[in-house]
């Protein structure tokens, strides 16, 4: 009883901020209806960056094929969204899972890694490589490939381009 009460209590707190804010709510609601459908996500990142590895040459174990839809970004999505349990909106977030594949902020478990039971061979080894082979260049283009992959384009922050600042000499007039 006392948690659904907690629940209301929250919701009304909640509330108030999206009916100042309507487009925030609906930036929300379609950001969730974003992560039901992961599952594109990973041709999104791969439509910006297609020199990425795949990692793709892994044989179901259920059908004896290769699972070309299983790639290295599918996985890390996955990683990052089920096993970590961390939003996909935030550069923040991808950059803490990259450094986890990087060895360099815990460890990647595994028997917990995306389709290592699916899979004849688990896929963490080669992933982590792949992850390794990248400079930081490619890895920043990561990040935001799969930022964006999240987060509806109407949603973003619009880019400042800067404005170059010409400087007239002394004496002159505009």
């Amino acid at each position: 009883m006392k948690l659904r009460f907690a629940a209301l209590g929250l919701s009304l707190a909640i509330a108030p901020v999206f009916a100042l804010a309507p487009d925030l709510a609906d930036s929300r609601r379609s950001a969730i209806a974003q992560i039901i459908r992961s599952e594109g996500a990973w041709r999104k990142v791969y439509e910006q960056i297609p020199e990425l590895p795949r990692e793709n040459q892994y044989v179901d174990r259920e059908t004896g094929k290769v699972a070309e839809d299983n790639t290295l970004v599918s996985r890390l999505i996955r990683y990052h969204l089920y096993v970590r349990g961390r939003p996909p909106f935030y550069r923040l977030d991808w950059k803490i899972t990259l450094a986890e594949y990087l060895g360099l902020s815990g460890q990647v478990e595994d028997s917990d890694y995306p389709s290592a039971k699916k899979l004849n061979k688990n896929p963490l080894d080669g992933d982590l490589a792949a992850i390794r082979k990248l400079n930081r260049i490619q890895r920043d283009a990561l990040v935001q490939a799969l930022v964006d992959a999240f987060v509806p384009q109407s949603v973003r922050s619009p880019q400042v381009v800067p404005k170059p600042v010409i400087q007239l000499p002394p004496g002159t007039k505009e």
